[in-house]
């Protein structure tokens, strides 16, 4: 009896004392099995060839754009043009019952300065449609050069300089390649977003999404519209029109405007930045009309509404 009580008292002695150290590793094999990818000596070195390789590929897509503005730009034109067909016959399915006839004179009155324009730069294949919508004082471009006008804009343009600045700002999206360099960045942040989704917390993900949208998205959107205004100030001097015009027309736009929100929080600059920017920027548009021996802006008008 004895030796079998002594038996099972050392056995369980045994059993006790084993027991703290199964548990010890036990823990250090969870802890090695679950902890942070960056303990990892291995996670160091993928991640500096992964960074390394990623620096390279941005610096090799870096370059500038007309106006000598250093940017991102990773898609090429024939994916852009694939991308802007595709948005063209989205846009007409969508508006396919208020375009007006390409036969129409509004239609032939935006097709005449659009012309004018458009025979100022390198590039032909423009389609030019006039959507009818009263109340939208708004145009915009898609790659591959097709423009839509809202013919509530006219109210505003009133006569042909007025519209060719809002033509010549459109065209110099297209001109200036804007439509890939902002697929290209939204291609950039989709993977930044990818990386940080690993190590990252879901909810702060969220935080840093509208960060990046705040600080870079917006500011981005506001630096091309702003190198749009530029280009598109230079396009209407070198088709004759008269740049001056420009800021009249943008003075119309402002009255026009029942509310905006600020600046930094919108896609465009606000309407007196714009004003003032264009201002600063008639002299050399100016000089730009009298290198392409444009006569004074009444003859010029009645040579060309003769012509176009």
């Amino acid at each position: 009896m004895f030796p079998n009580l002594l038996q099972r008292g050392l056995s369980a002695t045994r059993t006790t004392a084993q027991q703290p150290l199964r548990r010890h590793l036990f823990q250090r094999h969870y802890r090695y099995k679950t902890q942070p990818p960056w303990h990892d000596r291995r996670f160091w070195y993928c991640a500096g060839a992964a960074t390394t390789t990623g620096l390279v590929y941005y610096e090799y897509h870096i370059e500038e754009s007309p106006t000598g503005r250093r940017r991102f730009n990773n898609v090429s034109p024939e994916y852009a043009r694939q991308i802007g067909e595709q948005a063209y016959l989205e846009t007409l399915a969508q508006y396919r019952n208020q375009i007006i006839p390409p036969n129409s004179p509004i239609s032939r009155n935006v097709s005449r300065v659009a012309t004018r324009l458009i025979s100022a730069t390198d590039q032909k294949d423009w389609v030019v449609h006039v959507i009818y919508a009263p109340d939208e004082k708004n145009a915009f471009v898609l790659p591959g050069g097709k423009i839509f006008v809202f013919s509530g804009l006219l109210s505003v343009t009133e006569d042909d300089n007025g519209l060719a600045t809002v033509l010549s700002h459109e065209i110099a999206h297209q001109l200036a390649n804007h439509s890939a360099e902002k697929l290209s960045q939204a291609n950039l942040l989709g993977v930044l977003y990818f990386i940080a989704a690993f190590f990252v917390d879901p909810n702060f993900l969220q935080f840093g999404r509208a960060m990046s949208t705040l600080l870079l998205e917006l500011p981005n959107s506001r630096q091309c519209e702003q190198e749009a205004d530029q280009l598109g100030l230079y396009l209407m001097a070198k088709a004759c029109y008269d740049p001056e015009q420009a800021v009249a027309l943008w003075q119309r736009m402002k009255a026009a405007e029942l509310s905006s929100p600020p600046q930094f929080l919108n896609t465009h600059p606000s309407t007196d930045s714009r004003i003032e920017n264009i201002r600063k920027l008639i002299p050399q548009a100016n000089m730009k009309r009298e290198a392409a021996n444009c006569p004074t802006p009444d003859l010029a008008r009645a040579f060309f509404d003769s012509v176009f």
